[in-house]
């Protein structure tokens, strides 16, 4: 199904710009920070007294960031229409103890982060991202965008069954960077990163660092109907549901419910975290809100019983090569709109009254949509949706984008997708 007619390859071209300044959650955040600033939003820290004022506010908290607009004439027990996302995707992160090498190889200590795909991060050239941590307490960004690492794979004359019986990779021998010859020196990695960082190395206290690909991303097929780039598993949403706020943002007093979008990091690991969505950040800052705005633990309640939740990640879209893993009824397409995801075990939020607020969205923005539902002779995964209802006790309906690659260094998507997602965000979020 095309929807060319609707469809501004201008968006899909600026997700593929967030992607590639995005390299990690730090990265993301900030980005969107910066978007939401142009749009007359403003920062708020958590250890100031709010105001109750309407208008464009955000509170960054590490990977995470918890954005709302409060229009005119909202009153203390007005609900919240919330687009829920998450910031990390899998990948390899520094150790506390980075320098190591073995063979005359200078290499780079790292731990799988999340349910990564392995074999995708081998023979990639690698960058380095994340932020440090100074003496002061203060973080700089680093994003050293330029082949610097890499993760070999073992020659095929020296692995002769590896296309026979698979390749089999152990975590902890098998994915170690190098990034150069010579001796090890413990503190090269760090004073490099000072360097690049322009602080000097003996400021530096912690750091949070991970390797990308430094691969653009790139439209692909012969009709360019197709985006190929990292990093979608999640930062699709967080990019769409930022063009959704700043959209719903604009239509100003005409809004009868106080639009959000929450960002968190962590989901690829449990979200169990102060920035993840099992911690209290978003339930913190809506409260927070009600109170700013003169309310009541009663007006609290009444504004969260009015709650509704889009929790926006990818999901599944049909593999041409591995059909049977795929319920047989339930075959979304890249192109045909983004999917409404559903577990009758709670591995997704959604239910009948979730699926009615879902294509009500996607008819007032005359957008298609499509169904998601596991086979049930596979396992399904989760997201922030169940954990975002149980919580908070907030009505949430879990959605996304039909993706190939799902967990890869290097995803795929239907290039018209994003945009469709966006334009059914901003209906959600415009009531």
């Amino acid at each position: 199904m095309t929807n060319s007619a609707r469809f501004d390859r201008g968006h899909t071209d600026d997700l593929m710009s967030y992607l590639a300044a995005s390299p990690s959650p730090y990265h993301a955040v900030a980005n969107a920070a910066e978007r939401l600033e142009k749009a007359g939003f403003r920062q708020v820290a958590e250890v100031d007294a709010w105001d109750g004022e309407s208008g464009g506010k955000y509170v960054l908290r590490g990977g995470a960031i918890v954005a709302w607009f409060v229009p005119e004439g909202a009153n203390a027990a007005t609900p919240y229409r919330i687009v829920g996302a998450h910031t990390d995707s899998p990948n390899l992160r520094v150790k506390p103890i980075p320098d190591t090498g073995a063979r005359g190889w200078r290499q780079i200590a790292v731990e799988i982060y999340g349910g990564t795909l392995l074999n995708t991060w081998l023979d990639r050239d690698l960058g380095l991202s994340g932020r440090v941590t100074l003496a002061d307490g203060s973080h700089r960004l680093v994003h050293v965008d330029r082949a610097l690492l890499r993760v070999p794979q073992l020659a095929v004359h020296l692995d002769r069954s590896v296309n026979s019986e698979g390749l089999k990779l152990d975590k902890q021998r098998h994915m170690t960077p190098i990034w150069g010859l010579g001796e090890v020196a413990e503190g090269d990695l760090i004073s490099f990163v000072a360097e690049e960082t322009g602080v000097p190395a003996g400021d530096i206290k912690g750091w949070d660092l991970m390797v990308h690909s430094i691969e653009p991303p790139a439209y692909l097929g012969r009709d360019r109907e197709l985006m190929t780039g990292p990093r979608m598993d999640n930062l699709l949403s967080v990019h769409a549901g930022t063009a959704a706020l700043t959209a719903a943002a604009a239509a100003g007093s005409a809004l009868t419910s106080i639009p959000v979008l929450a960002a968190f990091d962590h989901e690829e690991n449990g979200s169990q975290s102060d920035t993840g969505a099992d911690g209290p950040l978003l339930g913190t800052v809506l409260e927070r809100s009600v109170f700013a705005r003169g309310g009541s633990y009663e007006d609290r309640a009444r504004a969260f019983a009015g709650t509704l939740c889009l929790s926006s990640d990818t999901g599944h879209a049909v593999h041409p090569n591995y059909g049977e893993r795929h319920d047989p009824g339930h075959h979304p397409m890249p192109n045909g709109g983004p999917i409404l995801k559903v577990n009758v075990n709670q591995r997704y939020a959604t239910d009948g009254s979730g699926r009615a607020v879902f294509a009500a969205a996607c008819e007032r923005a005359g957008v298609p949509w499509q169904s998601f539902v596991s086979n049930n002779s596979m396992p399904c995964g989760t997201t922030i949706g169940p954990i975002t209802a149980a919580r908070h006790g907030i009505s949430t309906v879990d959605i996304g984008v039909a993706i190939l690659s799902m967990h890869s260094a290097r995803e795929l998507c239907g290039a018209e997708d994003p945009y469709l997602l966006a334009n059914a965000l901003t209906a959600f979020l415009e009531g």
